[in-house]
């Protein structure tokens, strides 16, 4: 009978508020932890801004990364249009203009891929650390190929023409 009176003392008095206690900083363990990865998730996207504003900033106008046709980007898309089977039939680099804050260097490109594979460039396009705008593109899938060309096959890969610039910030002088 005493067991039984300390085991209903212990239930009721002593531990009783210990679960509610236990569920409530659950509650706020889940809710710290919502918070650190938020915050993480920032801190990534945080990092990833850092790097565009670091691939993309020039010092002066007379910065290499400002130079009308700039090796280095030539050099990654010509990587990117190989890795993703994209055959280049033909790339002209345009004269940069200077607009306020920042330099736009045009290019013109002519290219040879399926519809996969123009997606696939245009994803990367938009994940590279230089800041590029894709102006305009055009598919050039003219009635008389459809009437002339024999393996279906071949009607798969389309000329494309794409207009896309990159853009380079210009550090700003400070007033002070």
């Amino acid at each position: 009978m005493v067991c039984a009176g300390i085991f209903y003392y212990g239930l009721n008095f002593a531990y009783a508020d210990k679960p509610g206690d236990i569920r409530y900083l659950n509650r706020q363990i889940d809710e710290q932890n919502e918070k650190l990865i938020t915050a993480q998730i920032l801190a990534n996207k945080l990092d990833r801004v850092y790097t565009l504003f670091e691939q993309n900033l020039a010092l002066s106008n007379k910065d290499s990364l400002a130079d009308d046709a700039s090796m280095p980007f030539l050099n990654s898309l010509t990587q990117t249009l190989d890795k993703l089977g994209i055959k280049l039939l033909n790339i002209r680099p345009r004269p940069s203009a200077a607009s306020g804050q920042y330099i736009e260097t045009p290019y013109e490109l002519e290219i040879q891929c399926d519809y996969m594979e123009l997606g696939s460039l245009m994803a990367e396009l938009e994940r590279s650390e230089r800041l590029i705008t894709v102006k305009e593109f055009m598919v050039k899938n003219e009635v008389a190929r459809l009437k002339t060309t024999r393996d279906a096959s071949q009607l798969l890969k389309q000329s494309i023409e794409m207009k896309i610039s990159t853009l380079t910030l210009i550090k700003g002088k400070s007033n002070g």
